[in-house]
């Protein structure tokens, strides 16, 4: 049975559908661009479940829509890209979210730390309310344990105009960019001493 994040999420799209919509990714089109994402995990302890299908902690198979990535509780959170701030929510398997809009592009950070009231989210100095712009790096939660889970992780999901995406996918395009980005002098001479 899909998990109440499943369902949230919108993650009943079949397969087929899923590797058509990455094999239109765009991220290999333009990997420089991809550099200016940050990763948002600032305490990485690891990847507990990957993207696509998998067996649920209830012994079933189920679709996953992002990427759960463990940290220390209470570890900060930072915004993969810029963009507003487009739903802070709380349910039973995604726990207390926020989503993000970036152009055509939504972002999803579940299992958050913190607490959702009167269409704010709040954990320790970071408020965040829909309409809200936020930058690419900027706080925007702390892990939690919220919702359905296990330990603490960031449950991390990508839509691109309404389909879920591999965020792994995702980070491998923003390594790939750096690595085309030129480096600056500084940077060599700063390497050679």
């Amino acid at each position: 049975m899909p998990s109440a994040c499943s369902r949230r999420c919108g993650v009943a799209a079949g397969l087929l559908g899923l590797q058509l919509s990455l094999a239109l990714f765009p991220p290999a089109r333009s990997e420089l661009r991809w550099a200016r994402g940050v990763f948002p995990i600032v305490h990485f302890a690891g990847f507990t479940s990957h993207f696509g299908r998998r067996t649920g902690p209830g012994g079933g198979a189920e679709l996953h829509s992002g990427l759960d990535i463990a940290a220390p509780l209470g570890s900060p959170i930072r915004n993969w890209w810029t963009g507003v701030v487009s739903d802070v929510f709380r349910d039973g398997g995604c726990g207390v979210g926020v989503e993000i809009r970036s152009g055509p592009y939504e972002h999803v950070y579940c299992h958050l730390a913190g607490e959702v009231r009167a269409g704010a989210y709040a954990s320790g100095p970071v408020l965040l309310r829909p309409g809200q712009a936020v930058r690419a790096g900027q706080l925007i939660g702390h892990v939690g344990l919220s919702g359905r889970t296990t330990g603490p992780h960031l449950h991390w999901g990508i839509r691109y105009r309404g389909t879920w995406l591999d965020p792994g996918l995702i980070l491998r395009a923003m390594v790939r960019g750096r690595r085309l980005q030129p480096r600056s002098s500084q940077q060599f001479s700063h390497r050679r001493k």
